[in-house]
């Protein structure tokens, strides 16, 4: 095996990017015969081969590996862009290939080719790029909406294939107008539905005095108190999850959206005991804090075009959609003593977007097991979840917290 080589630097994007010590990267063959494959192709012992000498070596080694991937390895190789690769890269690269094979972006030998160097990538900007059609523009203009280094970007690009579609936050955006218009149609009313006394009394609301039912919790995103409520929310899932969605998958995205939704009815239930809980906005403040909190902590690196413009307006349409709450809140209720809707789910989603969130969006190359903030973040989450619970089963009883009366 070959012995392990002090950390270098490498530089993407302006910033410097320690790598990782390269030990134990060579699969089953031994290191002679690397050794001797390497010689081969430099009869003159300078230590550096050709960057065409090694795709064919790699593709020698790894005949069914993606052309994508080849790409991508061939680029960030060639750190130097100088068309040579020197035998510990060459060590490194060829070790990726072999996990890549049956791998996919958050390999351990991947994110290791990827430290190694990414000047290459830099050169030839996907921005650069012509003659795409209009599927390969939107998704070019995804990864510099999402992701803040090149080579990511370029990897993302090359890689995506709409299979499988970002079809969970559609899907859910979906079933929300649908129960929104079945109830607009049973309701007779639109704005404000929550001025109607038959609002509370679906199965999907959370309500204090009906707590005891646990899909509550979780099933109040579907109810909205007017089509005002449900257009902003709308409009920010859609813009800010499909894309997400599109990147990171809809594992991850759906991970921090329901973490966001679970953790907004517990805090509704802890800290705004008496009142109910609708609409979707625990989990699209998740995902939209935890989004403009990568564009801020990756501000050179995010190349999305008017990007302090587009971040003041979402930050704008989140003030106006919880202000409308909050006065909604504290506005005379039309049938007391039963309160208006709480606004605090919005703050227990933008907690989860600010801690959870940050570390999803901010590991595009690796897996979340890996990383010991998520699960730092996740076992606090965990533990304030069963707080929420114990809280639940226990403090309205002993507080002897006045109720008001079910729906």
């Amino acid at each position: 095996m070959v012995n392990s080589s002090p950390a270098v630097a490498a530089h993407a994007e302006g910033e410097e990017i320690e790598v990782l010590e390269t030990t134990d990267v060579l699969p089953a063959a031994p290191e002679d015969q690397w050794k001797s494959l390497f010689d081969k192709h430099d009869p003159e012992n300078s230590g550096c081969i050709s960057t065409e000498h090694f795709r064919d070596l790699l593709k020698a080694y790894g005949s069914e590996l993606d052309p994508h991937k080849l790409e991508v390895l061939i680029a960030l190789a060639d750190g130097n862009a100088d068309g040579k690769i020197c035998y510990q890269d060459f060590v490194n690269l060829v070790s990726s290939a072999d996990e890549l094979e049956v791998s996919n972006k958050r390999s351990n030998s991947f994110r290791r080719a990827i430290l190694q160097g990414s000047r290459q990538l830099r050169n030839s900007a996907l921005r650069e790029e012509v003659g795409l059609g209009l599927s390969q523009r939107l998704v070019r203009h995804v990864a510099y909406e999402t992701l803040p280094r090149e080579v990511d970007r370029k990897w993302y690009f090359d890689s995506y294939n709409y299979c499988p579609p970002p079809w969970l936050m559609l899907a859910i955006t979906i079933a929300e107008v649908i129960v929104f218009m079945y109830y607009g149609l049973q309701l007779n009313c639109w704005v404000l539905q929550v001025s109607s006394p038959y609002f509370l009394k679906s199965p999907l609301p959370y309500h204090p005095q009906l707590r005891v039912q646990a899909w509550r919790y979780l099933s109040y995103i579907f109810m909205h108190a007017g089509i005002e409520h449900l257009g902003l929310n709308m409009a920010m899932q859609l813009l800010v999850g499909v894309p997400l969605e599109m990147v990171h998958g809809a594992l991850r995205i759906g991970l921090v959206y329901v973490c966001g939704i679970l953790a907004g009815s517990l805090a509704v239930s802890v800290a705004d005991m008496t009142a109910p809980v609708v609409g979707s906005s625990g989990g699209v403040y998740a995902l939209v804090s935890a989004h403009l909190a990568n564009i801020v902590m990756n501000w050179s690196g995010m190349k999305c075009q008017f990007k302090l413009l587009r971040m003041a307006m979402a930050l704008v349409c989140m003030s106006v959609e919880f202000g409308r709450a909050v006065w909604l809140r504290f506005y005379p209720p039309a049938f007391p003593p039963s309160p208006n809707p709480s606004f605090v789910a919005h703050l227990g989603g933008v907690a989860v977007g600010l801690t959870l969130g940050i570390v999803v969006l901010q590991n595009y190359e690796q897996r979340l097991q890996e990383q010991s903030l998520f699960w730092i973040f996740f076992s606090v989450y965990s533990l304030f979840i069963l707080c929420g619970i114990f809280w639940n089963i226990f403090a309205y009883s002993l507080l002897d917290v006045k109720l008001p009366p079910p729906p």
